[in-house]
């Protein structure tokens, strides 16, 4: 007898659970899944415990509290200049996975192609297949992880509908350029295509990156839908609050899938949410400058273990090699990591359609350093004390 849906085949757990329950029962320092250590700001907290004692405690607006989707008008017009309709161009999700799943499910048919830039979140590939869709990557390669805007012309086909855009780029951590993104809005314009941008990482960009959205450039306003959420740029990941904006026919079309999903979500939470971004909208860059210290104080502790990373632009991640260890795989040398150094990372070989293709990633490991710095040094002393070759 037959049990589970077609549907799934081929799609293993999300890699996230796999190596987190691996660092829970090894007892291993966790530096793989991107939560960090501490909260966001207090009085956002208080905020959703006032409204838990207040009754807001039963079902909210499918599409969101109005507090909360005013708010995220606000946010990006203050932080980018973009004009929102917070009635009819904004909906709040549960998080931006469940907006990637239903902006897809919403948008694409069973046979369309959706372009995705590979390495990529592992939600992608697990929706387009439930959507029935086919997707067409476009491989970001080490050591600098840029957008072949050549490669991304080719990846267009007659049947290509969507490019499903994620910058700052989650695992390799690339801010995508302005010119890069121009290149990305003359293909859409160019043949017609939808565009969804998962931004999650907005705000969380180091150095001189800066995060451009694509909705700002010329074209794209009517083309383009916008997702990104609270969890990463106010240390909620547990809250899963989250938003799409963009055009009210594209608003409405993720709505359509999204009333069959959860149809509505944290009721006490959003209006803590709308309080953040409003009252605390300094604290996302405060936050990137301490992510910055971390990740360098991560990368010297790689270094110092014999794992040259690739500096990231923007993001929770850093990746490295494991080749010049003996290793085929970044999957082998992570299930060993926890009985040799104690320490927990994700193999970013899972994030590939086809991870040994020149320029793939089968040797690659991502690392995450959201934590608390002497979490960060305590994993790099034991990484460096241990054995890590093959």
């Amino acid at each position: 007898m037959r049990i589970g849906a077609r549907r799934l085949d081929g799609i293993p757990p999300t890699i996230f659970a796999e190596m987190s329950a691996l660092a829970v029962r090894t007892g291993a320092i966790n530096i793989g899944q991107g939560f960090p250590d501490v909260d966001g700001p207090p009085e956002v907290v208080a905020r959703a415990v006032a409204a838990l004692q207040d009754g807001a405690n039963q079902y909210a607006p499918g599409v969101g509290v109005p507090a909360l989707r005013e708010a995220v008008a606000r946010h990006q017009q203050r932080h980018y200049g973009i004009e929102l309709d917070p009635d009819t161009e904004v909906v709040a999700t549960t998080g931006c996975t469940e907006g990637i799943a239903a902006a897809i499910l919403g948008l694409v048919d069973p046979g369309d192609e959706v372009i995705v830039m590979e390495p990529y979140y592992d939600s992608y590939p697990a929706m387009l297949q439930f959507a029935g869709a086919v997707r067409r990557p476009v491989t970001l390669r080490p050591p600098h992880f840029r957008l072949d805007v050549d490669e991304l012309a080719g990846a267009v086909t007659d049947r290509t509908r969507m490019i499903l855009l994620n910058t700052p780029h989650n695992p390799t951590g690339t801010v995508l350029g302005r010119d890069e993104l121009e290149a990305v809005a003359r293909l859409a314009i160019e043949h017609d295509l939808l565009v969804v941008t998962d931004e999650v990482y907005e705000h969380l960009t180091f150095d001189d990156a800066e995060h451009v959205p694509l909705s700002t450039l010329p074209g794209m306003r009517d083309r383009t839908l916008t997702l990104s959420s609270a969890g990463k740029s106010y240390s909620f990941t547990g809250w899963k609050v989250g938003w799409a904006t963009g055009p009210a026919p594209l608003v409405r079309a993720l709505i359509g899938a999204k009333q069959w999903l959860t149809f509505t979500s944290g009721a006490p939470l959003q209006p803590a949410i709308a309080l953040a971004l409003d009252e605390h909208p300094d604290f996302p860059r405060q936050l990137a400058d301490s992510l910055q210290q971390r990740r360098d104080l991560l990368v010297d502790g790689l270094s110092r273990a014999g794992l040259t990373a690739y500096v990231p632009q923007g993001t929770y991640f850093a990746t490295t090699d494991v080749s010049h260890l003996g290793w085929d795989s970044g999957m082998d040398f992570c299930l060993a990591l926890p009985e040799r150094a104690g320490v927990v990372a994700v193999p970013a070989e899972v994030f590939y359609d086809d991870p040994d293709a020149p320029g793939a990633g089968r040797q690659l490991v991502r690392w995450a350093f959201c934590k608390e710095a002497e979490v960060i040094d305590r994993a790099a002393d034991k990484l460096a004390a241990a054995d890590l070759s093959a």
